[in-house]
């Protein structure tokens, strides 16, 4: 076991002695030592709840014939960061997640380990910490949370609730009207319950086969998610106590490969899933050390048919209505009717391959799930746009298009996510204009700010479909609306998109994947020749570090030592 190298010999007797402080006894140091990565901290919705989870957990590891070894990750809540310069901490946090998932796994040579993430940036932070290590990892996240109700019987959730936000002040609605919103968006623990973020990425863990079925749509705090959180605890001992030459089949690098990253943005593409998740997981890609780059996401898109509109980008539809309807699996399986969608061959966790996992899976309820007959689109719900504000890419949810495909209009600049929340509230932005929210990128923020303020305020003002936004920073999964980001080079490294000037046409088409600025090269190259970048003051010692490392989004905003 890899474990051997702190228990077992005579020159190991001070390291049992230290195990021995903790409460294992002589048996226990013949049986395989197992790393319950958790990430319970009691601020987010989808984590305070986590710390029993891990006594489940534990406690079925021990039945098992295992020894649980619990730690802690650091986690950011998004929502709570959002709007205010919280949010810069919320992607740097990525890191120290896979850092903190590196340090504790190999400090102590743990001989596999079950990850217990749920929300943000924490998820894709433990997988890429576990690539790093590179033992047998099961992941199973806490459950998203259940929809909301308002008095009047509406479906709601968290993303109502940033754009009731813009509905008062635009006098849409009253103060009573929000209160209702406020209270009873978020009505119990897990992650948001929409296909934001989090449930994203938790949902793409399935498609890589990284963790059980049902492990992005099983709601949080229910008998089936407890029962999910045993069959996790006990596969991770099923593969330690094969012995590592066996076990090693299932170190996570073998499992997630290039088909399995593949296999993920695909499952993406059909479900509509959080533009985030393509900074992830180039992320992840690169991690795996696998062939993967941007300009593969659009060729993938061109063979998905988006066949699951999920909030918010069809707001009564939430993952408990997926999980009722089929469930990942489901759409798997009706995807790889195509032949081209998914790689079946591939091994999961559980020890069958994705093509065994899938093959009994049927849609239950077609107005959920979509038939690949009847999609809502013949192309995927993301893509990755061109042209001469983005050489290097920039990310469109195409799934929450609320307006035209194709937009040209005039150019809005602000050097801020906060220069822009005040004008747009001010009345700033008018219809046809194209807002313009720059130096929000990852090293201009730094850290890459989400955006879903200001884009719940277009929406909640009623300018959804005949206003644009693009920026160099990030949006949360819960944006809707003509919302580009991650362009890239961005602002703080001289990208076109800090060029830009008030009035300035811009031209989008999502289709032939154009994102251009109308105007001269000439003029380009006068603007450039005059061009210095705003370097924001910072106090932060961690994020003065991330900004001297960090990549831009069109590599997944990793850290480069060298």
């Amino acid at each position: 076991m890899r474990s051997d190298i702190v228990k077992k010999g005579h020159n190991r007797a001070p390291h049992r002695s230290l195990f021995r402080a903790t409460g294992l006894q002589d048996e226990d140091f013949t049986k395989p030592f197992i790393g319950v990565a958790n990430s319970f901290i009691e601020i987010i919705p989808g984590h305070f709840f986590l710390d029993k989870v891990s006594t489940i957990i534990k406690d079925e590891i021990r039945k098992a014939g295992c020894v649980p070894f619990e730690f802690n990750t650091i986690g950011v809540d998004d929502g709570i960061a959002m709007g205010h310069d919280g949010m810069l901490f919320s992607l740097p946090s990525r890191e120290i997640i896979a850092n903190s998932i590196e340090t504790v796994m190999n400090a102590h040579k743990l001989d596999a380990m079950i990850a217990i993430p749920n929300c943000d940036k924490i998820v894709p932070g433990m997988i890429m910490g576990a690539l790093r290590v590179n033992v047998p990892t099961v992941f199973v996240s806490g459950g998203p949370m259940a929809k909301g109700y308002t008095q009047d019987g509406t479906p709601i959730d968290l993303a109502t609730a940033f754009e009731a936000v813009g509905k008062f002040e635009a006098g849409e609605i009253t103060e009573a009207e929000l209160t209702d919103i406020e209270c009873n968006a978020c009505p119990s623990g897990g992650s948001c319950s929409g296909m934001f973020t989090a449930n994203s990425m938790n949902t793409l863990m399935e498609a890589m086969g990284i963790a059980l079925p049902g492990n992005g749509t099983i709601l949080a705090l229910t008998k089936e998610r407890e029962e999910l959180y045993r069959k996790a605890a006990r596969r991770v001992c099923e593969i330690a106590l094969m012995g590592q030459e066996k076990s090693s089949q299932y170190n996570v690098r073998n499992i997630l490969n290039e088909n399995a990253v593949r296999n993920a943005f695909a499952v993406d593409m059909a479900m509509g899933g959080s533009s985030n998740t393509v900074l992830h997981m180039l992320a992840i890609a690169k991690e795996a050390e696998v062939n993967f780059n941007l300009e593969d996401i659009n060729t993938i898109s061109k063979k998905v048919s988006h066949i699951a509109k999920i909030s918010p980008s069809l707001t009564t539809v939430h993952m408990q209505d997926i999980d009722k309807a089929g469930g990942v699996s489901a759409v798997m399986h009706e995807m790889s009717k195509r032949g081209e969608d998914i790689l079946l061959d591939n091994l999961t966790v559980t020890g069958e391959s994705i093509k065994e996992r899938i093959a009994n899976a049927e849609i239950k309820d077609t107005n959920i799930i979509h038939t690949i007959d009847n999609p809502y689109s013949e192309v995927g719900g993301l893509a990755i746009l061109y042209g001469n504000l983005a050489e290097q890419g920039a990310v469109i949810k195409t799934a929450g298009i609320t307006g035209d495909r194709v937009f040209t209009g005039t150019a809005v600049c602000y050097n801020s996510q906060d220069e822009a929340i005040k004008g747009i509230i001010n009345g700033e932005v008018k219809a046809g204009n194209v807002v313009v929210i720059r130096y929000e990128g990852p090293k201009g923020g730094p850290g890459m700010q989400e955006m879903l303020s200001p884009t719940s305020l277009i929406m909640g003002m009623g300018l959804g479909d005949s206003v644009a936004l693009i920026t160099d920073g990030r949006f949360s999964g819960a944006t809707r609306g003509a919302s580009i980001g991650h362009v890239s080079p961005e602002a703080a490294e001289g990208g076109m998109i800090g060029l830009l000037e008030d009035g300035d046409e811009i031209h989008i088409d999502v289709d032939e994947y154009i994102l251009q600025v109308n105007i001269s090269d000439e003029e380009i190259a006068k603007r450039k020749a005059d061009f210095k970048p705003i370097v924001k003051p910072l106090d932060s010692k961690w994020l003065k570090q991330y900004r001297a490392l960090v990549t831009n989004a069109s590599n997944g905003a990793i850290l480069e030592a060298e």
